[in-house]
């Protein structure tokens, strides 16, 4: 009888979580398919950023931002998915208040990263396509410098006040976050206290990053389809270009649609399953992480051109090896050596 009060009276130091509740039972075929997409996160865009390294013209401002936005990928899937995957594997589900707030920051403040990366590569797009003659001058080293740093101070005041408004809470009821990490309105729930504060720095942060970013990105993509369509006199390079912006801006309304209905759902109390939630939580992070790659990568021309001078050269040098190879072999099969014949000649 004594237990009830003194909990009451106590902030919870660690939690549990409880991720996709409706499919316990088929939570092996659940951690196959998130650890196949994972070692695709990690292949494919380690693979375009060992490519843009490697190759010398790809050295602009936006295959930067490419290389970025694939690290910032990376590291968002490293932040959530091996939790994850211990959970539904071996039901390793607990986690500390601090832990938790450690996982919470990382998330969103890499969310948010990405979103300012994917509207500096969309401003960049713009200079470069509509304003060519001016791309030096505009996107200059100490410009681009100035958006980079502009991304990390954005992204970290922001999220930093989010999670010390969340860390600051008292958790006195249930310890069982109903997510599949730790999400800010999931954790913000099991408060004993009020929540106004929370709720609101939820809104102020979707207004700072959807209300900002979506319509600057908006903006310049439907600008770059005007010039392109302008300009362009074959039809197949008109549908070529309107195929890449829309795909373009397919990935990018998936990441923020997804993720503010999610990140919207607790806040606006918005009715929505609690496996759905869970699953919308997962998908904006790890659908663009999966697709950037290809969308960014594959489908770009200097890229597709720098691997496969990568593979030609590649096939040039074993082939080379072969050749040199076969030629020792055939000196010492006849009973020279390659040393005695340099010395013979």
């Amino acid at each position: 009888m004594l237990d009830a009060p003194l909990t009451r009276n106590l902030s919870h130091s660690s939690f549990r979580f409880r991720c996709f509740p409706e499919l316990q039972d088929h939570r092996w075929i659940l951690a196959l398919l998130f650890f196949l997409c994972f070692l695709s996160v990690l292949l494919g865009n380690s693979a375009l950023v060992y490519v843009i390294r490697r190759v010398a013209r790809l050295r602009s401002p936006m295959y930067v931002l490419m290389s970025l936005l694939c690290v910032v990928d990376v590291l968002l899937a490293s932040t959530i998915l091996p939790n994850m995957l211990l959970n539904l594997l071996f039901d390793w589900s607990h986690i500390s208040l601090a832990g938790c707030l450690i996982q919470m920051f990382s998330t969103y403040f890499l969310s948010s990263l990405e979103s300012t990366l994917l509207l500096v590569m969309a401003l960049d797009r713009y200079v470069a396509i509509c304003k060519p003659l001016r791309y030096t001058d505009i996107m200059s080293s100490s410009a681009f410098l100035k958006l980079l740093v502009f991304a990390l101070l954005r992204s970290v005041s922001i999220m930093s006040a989010l999670v010390v408004l969340a860390g600051s809470l008292w958790f006195c009821g249930s310890h069982v976050i109903q997510h599949c990490y730790c999400d800010h309105m999931a954790l913000v729930r099991l408060a004993c206290v009020s929540t106004q504060r929370n709720q609101a720095a939820g809104l102020a942060v979707i207004v700072c990053f959807v209300g900002v970013d979506i319509p600057v990105i908006f903006f310049s993509y439907v600008k770059i389809v005007k010039v392109v369509v302008r300009a362009a006199a074959a039809s197949e390079e008109r549908l070529k270009a309107l195929h890449t912006c829309s795909t373009h801006l397919m990935v990018i309304v998936c990441f923020y649609l997804v993720g503010t209905i999610a990140f919207l759902s607790g806040s606006l109390n918005i009715p929505i399953a609690t496996g759905i939630n869970n699953l919308m939580g997962v998908a904006y992070i790890l659908i663009p992480a999966t697709v950037n790659p290809i969308i960014y990568g594959v489908r770009t021309k200097e890229i597709r051109r720098g691997l496969q001078r990568m593979f030609k050269l590649r096939e040039r040098k074993i082939t080379s090896l072969k050749v040199s190879s076969g030629k020792r072999q055939t000196l010492r099969t006849s009973g020279l050596e390659p040393t005695s014949l340099a010395l013979q000649t």
